[in-house]
C-alpha cells in the first residue's frame, strides 16, 4: 500500500512538472485500458479468447483513437479547471493544445452525432440528424466577432506587456470578452451534448486565465519598477517644477485636460482594467455591428444566430418534422431524389413511421406482395438477395444527384415489374394504390 502511494505521489510530481507529456500519457493508458475492459467484456460473454493476441494492437489502436477524442479533452479541461484556480504558471503550450485539437475535435463530432451545420431550421430532414445551432444567414457576424476575440487573445499572449499601452490592453481585454459572451451562449444553446459544449467551456477557462495572468503581470512589474528605483532620488514635475518621490508611482505624462489625467491613472492601475474593458466592449460591438450592418448583416444578428434555430435550448423557431428514411434504397430514393425526377406523390406509412412514397416505390412493392403470395419460397430468397445487397447500395445514397441516378437505374426492372402485375393481377391499379398506405387501428 506505501509503494502504491509513493508511485501516485510521483506520477502526481511527474504530472505537474511534464504536464503536456503527463497528459498524453495518461490519455493513452486510459484510452488503452477502456478498449481492452470492453475487449474482455466481450470475450468472457462469449467464452471465446482465441484470438487475442492477435487482436492486441488493433485494440491498442482503437483504445489510443478513442482516448484521444473523448479522454483527452476531459484530461485538458481538468487541467485548464486547476491552473485557473491554482495559477502557478500560465501553461500557454497547453492553451494552444486545448483550442487546436478542441477545435478539430469539436468540427468532428457534429457531423457524427447527426449535426447539420450547414442545414437551418426551416429545412426538413431525415432520421435523427439535428438542425445547425446557429442560424446561418448570422454565421458572419458571430465568425468575425470570434476573429476579434482570437486577435486579442494573440496580441496579449505573445506581445510583451511593457510594450502594450494600456488602453490596448483593455482594449484587447475587450474583445475577449466579445468571445467570453459567444462561448457562454454556445454553451447555453449546447448544453444537451455535453463535448460540444465543453471546447466553449474551456475557451472561458482560457480567456478568464490569460486576464487573471496579465492583472498579476502589470503589477508585479511595476512593483519591481518601484524596488528597483533609488528611494531618494526625484523627479521634477514638468510643469509646477515640485520634486516628487520617483518611487511613488510610475512617472505619469500630464496632459493639458483633466478628464485625460484622470483615465490615464485610471488605466495605469491593472486592477481597473476588467471593468474598463466591460465599459469599452459596448461601443467596440457597436462599432463591429455598424461595419457588418454595410456588408449584408441585419443589426440584431447576433440574437437572432441563437433564436433563428430549432431543436436546441435557445431555438424560438418550430422545424418541420424530421423524415424518416429506411434501409430500403427505394424509400430512399423517393425521399431524398429532386422532385421533378422521382415525382413524390404522398406520404405512406413503414414499419410504423412516415415515408415518401412514389409510383415506383409503390410498383416495386406491389410485385414483392405479389410474390410473396404465389411463390413464398422464391420471395425469401428475394428478400435475402434484397437484405444482403439493397441496404448497403441505401447507405451509399447521400445525395440528391445519386437518389436520381438510383431511381434511372431502377426504370428497366420498375417496368418489368408492372408487366408482371398486369400479367398475373386481375386489379394491379387497385395493388399498386393500397401500398404504403396506414393501416387501420383498432380502439
Amino acid at each position: 500500500m506505501g509503494r502504491i502511494r509513493s508511485w501516485i505521489k510521483k506520477y502526481f510530481q511527474f504530472f505537474v512538472n511534464k504536464t503536456v507529456m503527463a497528459s498524453l500519457l495518461t490519455t493513452f493508458i486510459l484510452g488503452v485500458c477502456y478498449a481492452f475492459a470492453l475487449y474482455a467484456e466481450s470475450r468472457i460473454a462469449s467464452g471465446d479468447f482465441k484470438y487475442f493476441i492477435t487482436d492486441f494492437f488493433k485494440i491498442a489502436t482503437i483504445g489510443t483513437i478513442v482516448g484521444f477524442f473523448m479522454i483527452y479533452p476531459l484530461i485538458l479541461s481538468v487541467i485548464n479547471l486547476i491552473i485557473l484556480f491554482f495559477p502557478k504558471k500560465r501553461m500557454r503550450v497547453i492553451e494552444l493544445i486545448t483550442l487546436l485539437w478542441g477545435g478539430f475535435c469539436t468540427v468532428l463530432y457534429m457531423p457524427l452525432i447527426d449535426i447539420r451545420y450547414d442545414a437551418d431550421w426551416s429545412i426538413q430532414l431525415q432520421n435523427a440528424e439535428r438542425h445547425a445551432p446557429i442560424f446561418t444567414q448570422a454565421l458572419p457576424t458571430i465568425l468575425t466577432l470570434i476573429c476579434i476575440a482570437v486577435i486579442g487573445y494573440l496580441v496579449l499572449s505573445f506581445v510583451p506587456l511593457k510594450k502594450l499601452p494600456p488602453l490596448m490592453i483593455v482594449l484587447c481585454f475587450s474583445a475577449l470578452y466579445l468571445g467570453m459572451a459567444i462561448a457562454v451562449v454556445w454553451t447555453v444553446q449546447i448544453w444537451s451534448v455535453f463535448y460540444l459544449s465543453l471546447y466553449a467551456v474551456n475557451c472561458i477557462f482560457i480567456i478568464l486565465k490569460l486576464m487573471q495572468y496579465k492583472i498579476r503581470e502589470w503589477t508585479d512589474m511595476h512593483q519591481e519598477l518601484k524596488t528597483t528605483t533609488p528611494q531618494n532620488s526625484n523627479t521634477a514635475d514638468a510643469q509646477t517644477g515640485q520634486q516628487t518621490p520617483a518611487a511613488e508611482s510610475v512617472p505619469v505624462p500630464k496632459y493639458q485636460s483633466r478628464f485625460l489625467n484622470a483615465c490615464h491613472h485610471f488605466l495605469m492601475k491593472s486592477s481597473h482594467w476588467c471593468t474598463a474593458a466591460f465599459l469599452l466592449m459596448l461601443p467596440l460591438l457597436g462599432i463591429l455591428i455598424a461595419i457588418l450592418t454595410l456588408f449584408g448583416q441585419q443589426p440584431d444578428a447576433f440574437i437572432k444566430a441563437w433564436t433563428e434555430t430549432s431543436d436546441w435550448a435557445l431555438s424560438a423557431q418550430t422545424a418541420p418534422q424530421n423524415l424518416i428514411v429506411d434501409g430500403h434504397y427505394l424509400c430512399t430514393v423517393a425521399a431524398g431524389g429532386h422532385r421533378r425526377i422521382v415525382k413524390p406523390l404522398r406520404m405512406g406509412e413503414r414499419h410504423g413511421h412516415a415515408v415518401i412514397v412514389n409510383r415506383q416505390l409503390m410498383i416495386a412493392n406491389a410485385f414483392e406482395q405479389l410474390l410473396e403470395e404465389h411463390t413464398p419460397r422464391f420471395h425469401r430468397h428475394v428478400r435475402n438477395f434484397y437484405d444482403t445487397y439493397g441496404f448497403p447500395v441505401a447507405k451509399l445514397i447521400r445525395s440528391r444527384f445519386a437518389a436520381d441516378i438510383v431511381y434511372f437505374l431502377m426504370k428497366p426492372l420498375e417496368w418489368l415489374f408492372l408487366t408482371a402485375l398486369y400479367l398475373f393481377d386481375a386489379k394491379p391499379e387497385n395493388r399498386i394504390a393500397v401500398q404504403y398506405l396506414p393501416r387501420r387501428r383498432s380502439y
